[in-house]
Formats: structure tokens, C-alpha cells, sequence
């Protein structure tokens, strides 16, 4: 064994050491002087040699058992532990008194020995060691425990810290360069202009812009990502959406927006809908005579259900691929404001269409208050 070694050793344990000595000194000197009762020097050597062995024997075992995944048990793996630590003392201690009578270091008449008095002596000693090695584990597990879970709390307020921090990061910059590209005030007001205009000569033309401008308007005032939004707003964007493809596409478009439920007070994670409606114009074919798309939007009994349908468009191409990103980021979204508990399903039907399903179990404050 190095020096080194020695002195990583020595850095570990020496609280060990500190405490034994002290524990050592009080026993054998204080209480010595104080009963003016002295023991020879092999009595003391036999005595600490036992004692310290089974300190930590059992302190080693008792610890296994502790964190042996299989908890079944435990309360009879302790107490069969405890008595064979107690056998196993009794028995050490008579192995070194014949040891140690053997080389001199103590004597030992066998004629005269008290076999009783000699059990219940080892016995009082092991039970007393055996509950401080106890006493020990159990509160080094405490402090491990402890620091386990503040290790977590930090943790986890790190990653909630961080989390927030991008998530204000990334609406501060969308906002902050929607800014710096427009004012919107100014844009507005132009808007405005624009429409008031072009509602005598061009009704199409201003209701598309009137269109444009309460999906814009709502973007610049979108909140923060982690918020929940009235939902009935985040309809009222699909309409604004469904509205523009009709002027764009001279009202060939087949869809149908269905909303069931009292929706008033409601309150849904922002863009989930809008993503929804907007993969269904980019991947879907809406256009079909027979097979209208669907959006369907029902509120009963604290669950809100989300469901389109669209047959799928195959003259895109590659652009389908694209779908499952946002179809993920719904997901993604999802899992942060629910944890586990809402159904995201999504799959394609033998007729060709792409269907999406949402279930989430939502309390309406307003609706609660009616009841």
C-alpha cells in the first residue's frame, strides 16, 4: 500500500478515526480512573477488535439489504441479519480469547470459564454495536437522500429556469422582428385605408385584406409560449384562414368547420389549431367533390375533442414529409401543458385520408359557475 493510498485512507475516514479514539480514551482511561478499575492491555485489544469488526460488518450488510431492489422481506432480512450478527460476535470473541491466551496476550483458565456469563456478556456488547452500525447507516442514508433530492430540485429548477428562458427568448424575437419590420400601427391604419377603398370597387379584394389583418393583428399580440389562449380566438384565426383560401381559390375549396359546445371562457394552447388547419391546406387535397375536409371541434362533459380529416393530397410529393413536423411540435406542445394526460392520434384511413385526433380534459371556469 502507497503513501498515497494512505493518505486518500486517512482523508475519508479520519472522522472515523477521530470518533473511535475519542470513544476509545472515554472507555478505557475516564471510566478507568473513575471505577479505579484497569483491564490488561489484551482484554482492551480484544474488546475494540471485536467491536469495530462488527460496527462495520453489519454496517456493510445492513446497507445491501437497504438498497437491494427486492424489498420484499426486508423487516425478516434485518432480524435474521441482527441474529447472526449476535452468533457470529459470541463466536469471534471466544476464537481470539483462544487466540490471543495462545500467545500470551491474556490468560485463560478453561476450567473455570463461565460459559453463561461469557454468551450474555457478547451478546449485550453485540446488540449495542450492532444498534449504533444501525443508527449509523440510517443516517448516512438520510443525508444521501437529502442531497439526492436537493441534486433534483436544482435540477429541476435549472431546466425550468432554462425552459422559460427560451421559450421568452423565442417570443421576444418573433415579436421583436415582426416589429422591426412593420409598425403596426402604421400598418394598420394603411390596412384600413385599403379596405375602406377597395369594399365598393373590389369586395373580394377587402374582405381578404380584412381577413389578413385580424391574422396579423392576432400574431402581434400572441402570448407568451407557455399561456393558454381563449380558444374561441384561436377559431376565429381558422375562419380568418378558411376565409382566405376561399377568395384565393374562387370559393372551390371543399372543408367544413363544425363546433359543437359551449366554448365561452375556454382556454387551449396557442397555433395547435391553426398548425392543424394549416397541414390540411399544404398536404391535403380540399378541393374533392365527394370528400369534404373536416374540422370538427366538440366541448361536453369537461372534454374537448379536436378532429380533421382530409383525403391526402399525392401530387405533392415529397412535400407530405414535412406533415409529421408540425404533426411532432403538436405533439411536443401537447406533452407540455398536459404531462400524459391527453390522446394525440394521427393516421391515414384505407379510403386515403389523413386523420388527427386530440382529447384533452379541460375545465371551463365559465361553464362550472353556470352549473
Amino acid at each position: 500500500m502507497t503513501f498515497s493510498t494512505l493518505k486518500t485512507l486517512y482523508k475519508k475516514y479520519k472522522l472515523h478515526l477521530f470518533i473511535w479514539s475519542i470513544y476509545i480514551i472515554y472507555e478505557v482511561f475516564i471510566l478507568g480512573f473513575t471505577s479505579k478499575q484497569f483491564k490488561p492491555a489484551g482484554i482492551y485489544l480484544l474488546i475494540y477488535i471485536t467491536n469495530i469488526s462488527t460496527f462495520y460488518t453489519h454496517a456493510f450488510l445492513l446497507n445491501k439489504v437497504l438498497n437491494n431492489k427486492n424489498q420484499s422481506f426486508r423487516f425478516v432480512k434485518i432480524s435474521l441479519l441482527i441474529l447472526i450478527m449476535s452468533a457470529a460476535y459470541i463466536a469471534f470473541s471466544f476464537i481470539l480469547v483462544l487466540a490471543f491466551e495462545k500467545i500470551r496476550l491474556i490468560e485463560f483458565d478453561m476450567a473455570n470459564f463461565d460459559s453463561r456469563n461469557f454468551i450474555l456478556s457478547c451478546l449485550y456488547r453485540s446488540l449495542y454495536y450492532i444498534g449504533f452500525a444501525t443508527g449509523y447507516v440510517y443516517l448516512i442514508k438520510s443525508f444521501q437522500d437529502q442531497k439526492k433530492v436537493e441534486a433534483l430540485e436544482r435540477q429541476n429548477l435549472v431546466t425550468q429556469i432554462e425552459k422559460q428562458a427560451l421559450e421568452n427568448d423565442l417570443v421576444q424575437s418573433q415579436n421583436n422582428y415582426l416589429r422591426s419590420q412593420i409598425n403596426p400601427h402604421f400598418l394598420f391604419n394603411t390596412l384600413n385605408f385599403i379596405y375602406n377603398d377597395a369594399r365598393k370597387k373590389a369586395p373580394m379584394a377587402a374582405d381578404a385584406i380584412m381577413n389578413l389583418a385580424e391574422m396579423m393583428r392576432y400574431a402581434l399580440k400572441r402570448p407568451e409560449a407557455s399561456e393558454m389562449v381563449p380558444l374561441s380566438e384561436e377559431i376565429e384565426q381558422i375562419e380568418h384562414l378558411i376565409n382566405l383560401h376561399k377568395l384565393r381559390t374562387a370559393n372551390t375549396i371543399n372543408l367544413e368547420l363544425e363546433v359543437n359546445g359551449d366554448l365561452f371562457g375556454l382556454r387551449f394552447p396557442p397555433l395547435i389549431l391553426l398548425t392543424l388547419v394549416e397541414n390540411i391546406f399544404k398536404h391535403g387535397n380540399v378541393s374533392h367533390s365527394t370528400q369534404p375536409a373536416l374540422i370538427n371541434i366538440t366541448y361536453e362533459n369537461d372534454k374537448l375533442n379536436i378532429k380533421t380529416i382530409n383525403m391526402i393530397n399525392d401530387n405533392k410529393g415529397k412535400q407530405t414529409e414535412s406533415h409529421h413536423v408540425g404533426i411532432e411540435n403538436i405533439g411536443k406542445r401537447l406533452s407540455n401543458f398536459y404531462g400524459s394526460e391527453y390522446v394525440f392520434r394521427y393516421f391515414k384511413d384505407p379510403l386515403n385520408r389523413y386523420i388527427t385526433e386530440i382529447e384533452v380534459t379541460v375545465v371551463n371556469p365559465m361553464a362550472r359557475l353556470n352549473r
